[in-house]
């Protein structure tokens, strides 16, 4: 697999399929068009590009989760903490019409994606040597959160490719899982240091001309297998499944590709029963037991979502290439059902 630095291409086309490292998004090199080939215009090359980031901790003792999406029209941002021992100790969305106050980084590897509403104060940062990405959570009185990871240690590969949305979109995704997280949470008067809990990090970073609407199903998990290595997981359908998939797994940081999978749950109750999470050729066999979830839901007729994450724990196997066997018991982790009209 070659890693071209940059994402689109000299004749303003962008790169499609998996890379070995992550890609600078050269948005002004690219060349919107129209579904019929014409170069399309300002507004709609504009409007049309989404960008969306994500930082979630996992552990046995605490889990959380941080989201920043910049859609041009508007902005948001969430961020929940829960341990099994409190429940749900803090959870807040923020809107930004116009996406005032919010600005999102192009390059996994480099930059800083901010936002600020009122007195709180959210950063994603990505350096490039070493390869650390952070966050930074800020409520005044309620929420501080300095965490990080490092994706140089033992030669981790993430997962990044490209894939095209309809006839003149794409979509690029740079992910990673099952790296320990460093730094701390501290939540109405309990204090998580990551390193003494052992938490694992996942990271998704995604950005394109997505389909104006869409919906998606996602797993993944960080921790330990039974064997007592770092293994990770991220699955989807839905999104990022053409021509190439995001599919994979993490063993020890070496990056495993998997074929399309199925999501099976209640879709009236998917924070309250379990989910099977299968792929085509039996490799993958999960469940997925719910401990509670993140929600948000509106319909402005322009503009919907319908947006579940849950967090819980997965039980189950997966078959390496070579045939080895990787069991997971109660690991944390995250599944999502996503519609979304943006």
């Amino acid at each position: 697999m070659s890693s071209p630095r940059a994402l689109i291409t000299p004749d303003g086309a962008p790169r499609f399929g998996h890379f070995s490292d992550a890609l600078h998004i050269n948005l002004g090199d690219y060349r919107h068009r129209t579904p019929m080939g014409r170069p399309a215009g300002p507004l709609a090359r504009w409007i049309g590009y989404k960008r969306f980031q994500y930082f979630g901790i996992l552990s046995d003792q605490v889990l959380a989760g941080c989201a920043l999406v910049h859609l041009r029209h508007a902005a948001m941002a969430f961020v929940y903490v829960y341990s099994p021992e409190h429940g749900m100790q803090f959870e807040k969305t923020f809107r930004l019409p116009l996406g005032l106050g919010c600005r999102l980084s192009d390059d996994p590897c480099n930059g800083v994606s901010r936002l600020r509403s009122g007195r709180t104060r959210i950063e994603l940062g990505y350096s490039d040597n070493p390869r650390v990405k952070t966050l930074s959570v800020k409520v005044p009185g309620k929420l501080d959160i300095e965490a990080q990871f490092d994706e140089t240690a033992g030669q981790f590969q993430p997962m990044s490719l490209c894939t095209r949305i309809g006839r003149n979109g794409w979509v690029y995704a740079h992910k990673v899982a099952a790296l320990p997280a460093q730094g701390h949470i501290e939540c109405r008067g309990q204090r998580y240091n990551l390193a003494d809990v052992q938490a694992y990090a996942h990271h998704d970073f995604s950005a394109g001309y997505m389909r104006r609407e869409t919906f998606w199903n996602w797993a993944c998990f960080s921790g330990t297998s039974t064997a007592g290595e770092a293994v990770g997981l991220n699955v989807s359908c839905g999104v990022n499944e053409t021509s190439y998939s995001e599919n994979c797994y993490w063993r020890q940081g070496r990056l495993q590709h998997l074929g399309p999978c199925q999501f099976e749950y209640d879709w009236d109750a998917p924070s309250e029963s379990d989910w099977r999470v299968t792929n085509h050729d039996g490799r993958l066999d999960m469940v997925f037991t719910p401990a509670g979830a993140y929600t948000e839901r509106f319909n402005l007729g322009f503009a919907a979502s319908d947006f579940k994450q849950i967090f819980g724990h997965f039980s189950g196997r997966i078959v390496g290439a070579e045939g080895e066997l990787i069991e997971v018991l109660a690991m944390p982790g995250f599944v999502e059902d996503q519609y979304a009209k943006w």
